[in-house]
Formats: C-alpha cells, structure tokens, sequence
C-alpha cells in the first residue's frame, strides 16, 4: 500500500502525511517542488473546493500549479483559516457571505477583504506562527474548534496573539454540550463543554461569528458518532 502523501491539512492549518480521507480539497497557491511540500502557503487566498465540479480532472502535483490540501470536514477546513470557493462552492461562498455581513457588519465584502482579515487573523504578524484567539466558552458556536489543554506560554501574549504552546493539547471540536476531540485517524472521544471561563480559539473570529450567524457548517458523522 502506497504511503501517505503530506496533503492533508489539521485543524491548526499544518500541512501533514496522514491516511485521514477529506471531504474536501482546496488549496493555498503553489507549494510544492516535485512532490514535497516546501512552504506553508503562498499568499492570502486560501479557500475550500468540492472534490468534483463539473466533470473536471487535474492530475496532482504539476509543476508550477497550485497544490492540492485536503480537509476531513468542512469544520476542519474553517479551522485551518480557509473560507469556501467562490466558483466550485459558490453557493456556500454566498452564504458564508452573507453571514460574515450579517455578523460582522458594514457592506458585504469582497474575496479580497474576506481574504485579508482571514489572513491576519489565522498568522501572528509578520510569522509563519499560528494565531489563537481567547474566547468565552458560553460565546462558542457549534463547528468551532478549541486548544483547551494548559497553554502557559500563550497567556504571557498580547489577548488575541496567543502562539501555540510547546506542549499542547489535540484540537477540540465545539458541538453541543461537548467539546469531541480530533487527532490524525479522525474524531474520537469527547468531554463535557465548560460553561464559564474563556479558552484558546483556532477557529478566526470572522469565521467563528460566521458559524454562529447560521452558516451550516458540514462536520463528518464521527464526530456525532
């Protein structure tokens, strides 16, 4: 059996070799030499595709083309700081949208606004670092994904520059009254939802306010199994 290609994306927007199947592909421009992945993402475009559109085929790893990242859900996809595409999703493109109007305000924005503050708030200024942002856990909508394990060093930051700490915890997804935990072969178990205090958000702000106004996130059957 032919091992694992590093193209499958974590909740945390790292690039990994694991056997986990995606529901969806997407990418983040050209990333790749041959078939090694040797930079994070180029640019501030990264968005999610359906795996079949139209009857398109493009074979994978072609010189100076974009790179195909796959994403176990939907859920996982938001988390990484990746939004839905505007031509192969373009309806969920509209309503991801019009949800960020609704909940964030001002005009309806464009790919490149949507792309610019998805950006910043997913990367510590000026870094290749993940950004956490503090939360409280009552404001948390369903689809939204945590780092709930002890996190000394992200509390010494400024409150929505958190870095992810040395020691860190797996990604936790919100859904319900509990939080289900995400690891390399999928969703598996899960905890009680605290009801106070506040918690460290991989989720961007934008795309957490997104969930909460009604966009229908799709998260894969285990996490409710």
């Amino acid at each position: 059996m032919r091992p694992a290609e590093r193209n499958r994306v974590t909740p945390l927007g790292e690039i990994v070799a694991i056997p986990l199947r995606g529901a969806w592909t997407g990418n983040r421009g050209v990333l790749h030499e041959g078939r090694e992945i040797v930079r994070p993402h180029r640019g501030n475009l990264w968005i999610t595709c359906a795996l079949e559109f139209r009857g398109r085929w493009r074979e994978q790893w072609l010189p100076n083309r974009w790179t195909h990242l796959y994403f176990h859900d939907e859920a996982v996809s938001f988390a990484a700081g990746h939004r839905p595409c505007g031509e192969c999703r373009h309806a969920d493109y509209q309503a991801y949208r019009r949800a960020w109007t609704e909940s964030v305000g001002g005009a309806p924005p464009s790919a490149g606004e949507m792309n610019r503050r998805l950006h910043a708030e997913r990367l510590v200024a000026g870094t290749r670092r993940r950004r956490l942002h503090p939360m409280p856990w009552r404001d948390l909508p369903d689809g939204t994904f945590v780092l709930a394990g002890p996190t000394p060093a992200s509390r010494h930051s400024q409150h929505t520059e958190s870095a992810l700490p040395a020691h860190r915890a797996d990604p936790e997804l919100v859904l319900g009254g509990e939080l289900v935990t995400w690891a390399h072969h999928g969703y598996r178990g899960r905890r009680p939802r605290p009801g106070r205090g506040e918690v460290d958000v991989i989720t961007p702000p934008a795309t957490v306010a997104v969930l909460r106004a009604g966009y229908p996130v799709q998260i894969d059957p285990g996490a409710t199994g």
